[in-house]
């Protein structure tokens, strides 16, 4: 992808405050909105600085953008939350010289000239934190057990000067028993830190299971691709079959055909109630790979009418 300077589409250094980059954005948005500006180009410009602002007002997606550049969106998952001023963007029609003026008094009101973070805390301004989202992959079986993992994240916050800086953290997650693909599990202010005396934000952990080598998840239900021998699928039998709970003993009935599912109920993921444990049947085929193995293949073509093709007409 073509790499955007995002610093230089606002006209400020890379080393600018917060406060800095809302004050350029303000004087820029006045001179390019289409609605009011002159310049040929202005709906383009107008764009491009709306796409250089989103990335660069915010500290955890500006610190990812200035250590990865081109590609910042692969870096992480942003999910925008309600944060003081999003409410204050020049994101719609209808923008007139008046409204710039508005604007701009409002923010020199609230903030007071050149008010960075410091000047926040003095003059008692507060603001509650961003909530960050994030995913943690964990083992099926954690879902069954619990278990409690480690994870490293990286988040931004903000210095005296208003600079943004890329912080390490590591925190001690405990995953509940029963917990599924998708759940979320919070921790509370461990989000983004507040201005002033606000509160910090929570982290949000998005759970995903780790492919596993046996079972595919759907909901709180598990699936297994179960093999059986001709002999079993035809005569019946009883079977072991794995589970995340330890092998159990599944009855098969005869005359059982591929593609077949037989439940386990309650043997899924724990919950009130429980989900379930879906054995598929699938045939396997011995080998061909010995005379006596060919010679009964033979004999069962012989003596077995058996015509798989039957239902095609054929």
């Amino acid at each position: 992808m073509e790499f955007k300077d995002y610093y230089k589409i606002m006209g400020v250094q890379r080393e600018a405050t917060q406060d800095e980059i809302k004050r350029a954005y303000r004087k820029l948005a006045r001179k390019y909105h289409p609605d009011v500006s002159k310049e040929q180009d202005a709906e383009v410009r107008f764009k491009e600085l709306g796409e250089a602002y989103e990335v660069l007002k915010d500290p955890e997606k500006r610190v990812a953008y200035d250590q990865l550049g081109s590609d910042w969106k692969a870096g992480q998952e942003f999910r925008p939350s309600p944060d003081w001023d999003a409410g204050f963007e020049f994101s719609g029609g209808g923008f007139t010289g008046s409204d710039a003026s508005a604007f701009s008094d409002f923010f020199e009101t609230l903030f007071g000239q050149g008010g960075g973070p410091a000047e926040y805390r003095r003059s008692g301004f507060r603001a509650r934190g961003e909530d960050h989202h994030a995913k943690i992959l964990i083992d099926l079986e954690d879902a069954f057990h619990g278990a409690t993992r480690t994870i490293t994240l990286h988040s931004a916050e903000l210095d005296e000067q208003g600079h943004a800086r890329s912080r390490e953290r590591t925190l001690n997650v405990r995953i509940p028993k029963g917990v599924k693909q998708g759940q979320h599990i919070r921790l509370a202010g461990q989000g983004t830190p507040g201005t002033g005396a606000g509160s910090a934000g929570d982290l949000y952990l998005e759970i995903e299971f780790k492919p596993h080598s046996r079972y595919r998840v759907e909901g709180r239900d598990l699936y297994l691709d179960l093999p059986l021998a001709p002999w079993e699928a035809a005569l019946g039998a009883k079977v072991k079959v794995p589970t995340p709970q330890g092998v159990v003993d599944l009855t098969i009935p005869p005359g059982s055909v591929a593609g077949s599912k037989l439940r386990l109920k309650g043997r899924g993921i724990p919950d009130d109630p429980s989900g379930d444990f879906y054995a598929m049947l699938q045939v396997a085929l011995p080998a061909a790979d010995t005379s006596e193995a060919k010679a009964l293949y033979q004999k069962m073509e012989q003596q077995l009418a058996f015509n798989p093709r039957a239902s095609l007409g054929v």
